[in-house]
């Protein structure tokens, strides 16, 4: 008898290894795959069902910006007229729209008075704050990482936003970290992106 209550103990420690290694894994598969894949995917929300969120984090040289459920940041193009967007093709896969799960929800730090939507010509429907369209950055590999701000790329500058909706001014070494060169006005490069 105590031997089987061994086995069984063992077993169960082994089966919660492999819970926990499980969730792991899926959490970093789900934020890789949320950065890289195409604009109708790029939120797990999207995936889930649940409604998609939009939260103020503090960032450590930006101040308060605004992130996505998983803690990435969130960009505006300067290139977009009001509600529209002006992203598409490569510029959408370097810069993937925030599609919206339903009604988009204001998390702590954002308000739920500058949240929106906008339809893109794909038929998704694109989170937006403040009246701009909002997207992440394929180069943020981690939660609270802004390497997208100050961008140039795609014909305008890419900046994160602050709780109020406003554009955050490019830090030195915002647009610098990724390697990206200077601004350019036609936004072509020979970066697979156009940055």
């Amino acid at each position: 008898m105590p031997f089987s209550r061994l086995g069984v103990a063992a077993l169960s420690l082994t089966v919660l290894a492999l819970i926990v290694a499980g969730c792991g894994g899926s959490s970093s598969s789900s934020s890789s795959s949320s950065q890289t894949s195409n604009a109708a995917t790029s939120n797990s929300e999207s995936s889930s069902g649940s409604a998609t969120t939009v939260s103020a984090s503090e960032d450590p040289e930006l101040g308060m910006v605004l992130v996505d459920s998983e803690g990435f940041t969130i960009y505006r193009f300067a290139k977009d007229k009001r509600t529209t967007s002006s992203c598409y093709g490569a510029c959408a896969e370097a810069w993937p729209p925030v599609i919206a799960a339903g009604k988009p929800v204001a998390g702590e730090g954002a308000m739920s008075s500058e949240l929106g939507t906008t339809k893109r010509k794909d038929g998704t429907v694109q989170v937006t704050y403040a009246g701009h369209p909002l997207y992440t950055f394929v180069e943020d590999h981690s939660p609270g990482e802004a390497n997208g701000n100050g961008v140039s790329a795609f014909g305008a500058e890419w900046n994160a936003l602050d709780e109020g909706g406003s554009p955050v001014v490019a830090s030195t070494g915002g647009g610098e970290s990724n390697g990206s060169p200077p601004a350019e006005s036609s936004g072509e490069s020979s970066g697979g992106y156009g940055y």
